[in-house]
């Protein structure tokens, strides 16, 4: 290849990177764990409309663990958990997991048809599964039990399933543990059976707000003792818990009560202590069940996982000593042990996301799940891609009904156009360099974001021209994103898109008094701060003040259209997925877990009427003049598609030009491969009208 680039105006560059690949790009990879010596792990398969299969490496290559059609996944609080168990360290015995399609746990072993171990529910997903631990002969897991698929009305027991299967037919057999609160994690069993923690919380409460760490004996009948609170409380949230592996009692929590969530230990007389106090974070929200950030190893060390605004995977010693592995990866996700090495899901700007398995006695990262491997594939040792990088971990739109307001067909350049060889130059040679800003509100208050500048290998934008810029606002609120390697982003910035990933006051990964910035304030502190990084991009002369689109998914739709409507003259585009807007009636419509949310993001109701009123986006929805697309799943519990028809109904299409496109079988998360594709070529289009290039391809 020349050495030269083409000039080309930005967002018409030619890419290879075609929708379809970006769809099916960056593999989900989740819930790693062991099977005897072998590293599995769960992987939503777009093709096969989002299956959840559990895989493994073998030495023949990656391969399915259960027969084919079954589906790893479970639908607690309906942002899931831990779906699935080894019943030992051996591989022979098995394993226990939850199937997708009827929520139901199973039993699998080597050689045969997974069996059913709970009863049906009245209607399939009635009762869910998650977070498991064996006692004995008995499974004990968190049971969810919901009054209807919208599952606004849910409630919560720790059971203990046999594992003989005799529940599959007589419900009686299961046995009810605990109930300490309207939330609870599976639970965790003490070395040698005697206690069990698991983790409680209630509404108004989100688990990043306040958790309390519970404790309790097991009786000789297999009961347990009246449960104590051990840490947590007003103000505190503890959102890990597991036992020592040395038999001392020793319980270690990760929980933040002075503001960053580090790692505690709670002796068996009630004292805690904090091993490392760090202003980092050693754990995240908890939005799905059963996550963990500190695994106790069999050596009396501890592996973690912390940073600020990102992460890495560290061995902290019984002295307070901090040792992290020499391996490039910043993001660590779905951490399991066996006791003495670790498996996880680990990303960084240079690599996308891969299963590994890290080695504290020697210090190695070893690849598992390479990011190309596929199932039947071989599997082998790959280093992490050198140089480029690039986006953000959110899966999005398979065939659906689509309502179209005016709008216009983006074109294609000529033929002759210069384009690299697809077979030449490997699609991650197209992904951008991401680097990190901070600017600075108005308030004064720091505003973190990830910017992913527009690059092509062959291809450069004139001299005198700005490149277009997205701003990409990540659901939650409460959470974050990841400055990784990811195609999604990749299909826009090898396009000549700039790309801006805005972690908004209220986002984890840096505290809880910047969590807490959001508090009362969604609507404004996020939008602001939105506004505050696209401005800064343009004072550095990275973006185009005249060519600023915006783009968010869920709560990140709220953010977008608030943002469209508060800011008319930055935003020239807007793409939204699944979004909540009309917080009034969403906290009817929404499903148990956040049915109560809105109390710390906005206030309590009715007491706070006048802020819901004031901070909706649908407030000065007549004041948007801004295109946009919105995109829906018909299946979706979290926000369903009235709050998208609600914002329609106060759009006049003859002023404002939309896109509505609606996918039957898509929930909350598009995870079909069709789906996301049509979604990225809907944004792509919108983009192209708005902000005035021709784009090459889509």
């Amino acid at each position: 290849m020349s050495g030269t680039k083409a000039v080309l105006p930005y967002g018409s560059w030619p890419s290879p990177i075609t929708a379809d690949d970006a769809a099916r790009g960056d593999a989900l990879l989740e819930w790693a764990g062991f099977l005897g010596d072998d590293v599995c792990w769960t992987e939503v398969l777009p093709e096969e409309d989002g299956r959840s299969g559990l895989m493994r490496r073998t030495a023949d290559g990656v391969e399915e663990v259960l027969p084919p059609g079954w589906d790893v996944r479970t639908r607690v609080i309906e942002y899931g958990g831990r779906p699935w168990l080894a019943l030992s360290g051996r591989a022979a015995d098995g394993l226990v997991f939850t199937h997708g399609p009827d929520q139901r746990l199973h039993r699998w072993r080597p050689g045969s048809e997974p069996a059913p171990l709970s009863p049906p529910g009245a209607w399939p997903g009635e009762l869910r599964y998650a977070d498991f631990a064996v006692h004995g002969d008995e499974v004990w897991c968190l049971r969810e039990t919901v009054a209807d698929d919208t599952a606004r009305s849910a409630v919560r027991h720790l059971v203990a399933v046999p594992l003989d299967g005799s529940a599959a037919e007589d419900p009686s057999r299961v046995r009810e543990l605990a109930a300490t609160h309207h939330f609870m994690t599976g639970p965790r069993i003490e070395p040698g059976g005697g206690r069990v923690a698991w983790l409680g919380w209630d509404h108004p409460d989100m688990p990043w707000d306040s958790t309390r760490l519970m404790v309790a004996a097991v009786l000789p009948d297999g009961t347990l003792g009246p449960p104590s609170v051990r840490m947590g409380g007003e103000g505190e949230a503890v959102t890990q818990a597991d036992w020592a592996t040395d038999g001392s009692g020793t319980l270690y929590a990760v929980s933040d009560p002075d503001g960053w969530w580090n790692v505690h230990a709670v002796d068996r007389d009630g004292g805690t202590r904090s091993l490392c106090p760090r202003p980092e974070e050693f754990g995240e929200a908890l939005w799905r069940i059963g996550l963990r950030w500190c695994l106790p190893l069999l050596d009396g060390t501890l592996a973690v996982i912390h940073g600020v605004g990102e992460r890495r995977l560290g061995i902290l010693g019984a002295d307070g000593a901090l040792t992290d592995f020499a391996d490039p990866a910043t993001e660590w996700h779905f951490a399991a042990t066996d006791g003495r090495r670790i498996a996880a899901v680990a990303s960084s700007p240079g690599r996308r996301r891969t299963v590994v398995l890290a080695d504290p006695a020697d210090g190695s990262v070893r690849t598992v799940r390479a990011p190309s491997a596929e199932a039947g594939s071989p599997a082998s040792d790959v280093p992490a891609p050198a140089a480029d990088a690039s986006a953000p971990d959110a899966r999005m739109p398979a065939s659906g009904a689509e309502a179209l307001a005016p709008s216009v067909e983006g074109g294609s350049l000529p033929s002759d156009a210069p384009a690299p060889s697809a077979e030449s130059v490997p699609s991650d040679a197209y992904a951008t360099t991401p680097f990190r800003r901070t600017y600075r509100a108005d308030d004064g208050e720091p505003v973190h974001v990830h910017v992913y500048p527009p690059h092509h290998p062959a291809v450069t934008g004139p001299a005198d021209e700005l490149p277009p810029c997205l701003v990409l606002a990540h659901g939650g609120p409460t959470s974050r994103s990841h400055l990784v390697l990811n195609q999604e982003i990749s299909y826009f910035t090898s396009r000549g898109i700039g790309v801006v990933d805005v972690q908004y006051g209220g986002s984890t990964g840096y505290g809880r008094a910047y969590r807490e910035r959001l508090r009362h304030r969604w609507g404004q502190t996020d939008v602001q701060d939105c506004a505050t990084a696209a401005r800064g991009l343009i004072a550095e002369g990275l973006a185009d003040p005249d060519r600023i689109a915006i783009r968010g998914g869920s709560a990140g739709g709220w953010t977008a259209v608030a943002s469209i409507a508060a800011e008319p003259g930055l935003y020239r585009a807007a793409a939204v997925y699944y979004p909540v807007l009309d917080p009034v009636s969403w906290r009817e419509e929404t499903h148990d877990f956040e049915s109560r949310y809105l109390d710390g993001l906005i206030g309590p109701w009715p007491d706070t009427a006048d802020r819901y009123a004031r901070q909706s986006p649908l407030r000065e929805a007549d004041r948007i003049r801004t295109p946009f697309v919105l995109l829906q799943g018909l299946d979706d519990t979290v926000c369903p598609p009235a709050q998208a028809e609600r914002l329609l109904r106060r759009i006049d299409p003859d002023t404002v030009p939309y896109r509505f496109l609606t996918f039957e079988g898509e929930g909350h998360g598009f995870r079909r491969s069709a789906t996301v594709a049509a979604s990225l070529r809907a944004e792509l289009r919108l983009y192209a009208d708005a902000l005035g290039f021709t784009p090459a391809s889509s």
